[in-house]
């Protein structure tokens, strides 16, 4: 970045300001170290970001979908595909600690992970008897539908952890959280199956783009 200030560099301002005033792109430039010929490292991370639409998208991005970006070779693609997958690991590792209680803190849990998601992922919450999260699964990828959603692999890991409940999510990305009556429909199944083996389903959240709904304060649950 020999044409920015010596002041401006992403790696002085994140040691003077700290990581949380750097933008994106800046953080991005400081995991990549240089750019290429005619190009900052700068330059280059808001390329990526502009090629993938935003943060979200590029940390879905593929070995190979990264190195066909002029500038990223084969070792910066891995660097941020581990740093990206460090993130998830973090992310994770906080919701063991996380205590549910109201259909918003699950969504304050899982918005910043699923809202960027190009497919639907329907996601499993398993929680103790004071509500804590011990753990999280994603049990499909794909279009939501009964066939596919079935109680047995829902249940299965839940009983594994001997959950007391779950909460089930799935991301729509369209952004319109609206539940569809394939969501109803999957969602008293479930209830059905809980209540047979004693695992309430507490609620079934769908993600949308910065939006949410519970299918359990629209009165399905």
């Amino acid at each position: 970045m020999k044409n920015v200030p010596y002041y401006d560099r992403p790696r002085e301002r994140l040691l003077r300001e700290g990581a949380g005033f750097l933008s994106d792109a800046e953080l991005i430039a400081i995991m990549l170290r240089t750019g290429r010929e005619r190009e900052t490292a700068l330059g280059l991370a808001q390329r990526l970001l502009a090629t993938f639409g935003d943060i979200g998208g590029l940390a879905q991005a593929s070995h190979a979908e990264l190195t066909t970006i002029k500038g990223i070779g084969p070792v910066k693609a891995v660097g941020l595909l581990a740093s990206f997958e460090l993130g998830r690991r973090v992310m994770k590792s906080s919701h063991e600690r996380t205590t549910i209680r109201l259909p918003r803190d699950v969504a304050n849990l899982m918005l910043p992970e699923m809202k960027h998601l190009t497919q639907e992922h329907f996601v499993c919450l398993f929680l103790n008897t004071k509500n804590h999260v011990i753990g999280k699964q994603t049990i499909f990828v794909g279009s939501l539908d009964a066939s596919i959603v079935h109680p047995r692999e829902v249940f299965k890991e839940a009983i594994r952890r001997s959950s007391a409940s779950i909460i089930c999510l799935h991301n729509h990305p369209s952004g319109d959280p609206t539940p569809s009556r394939e969501d109803i429909a999957v969602t008293r199944t479930l209830q059905e199956a809980g209540d047979l083996i004693g695992i309430t389903l507490l609620d079934h959240v769908i993600i949308g783009d910065d939006s949410y709904v519970s299918l359990k304060e629209q009165g399905y649950i």
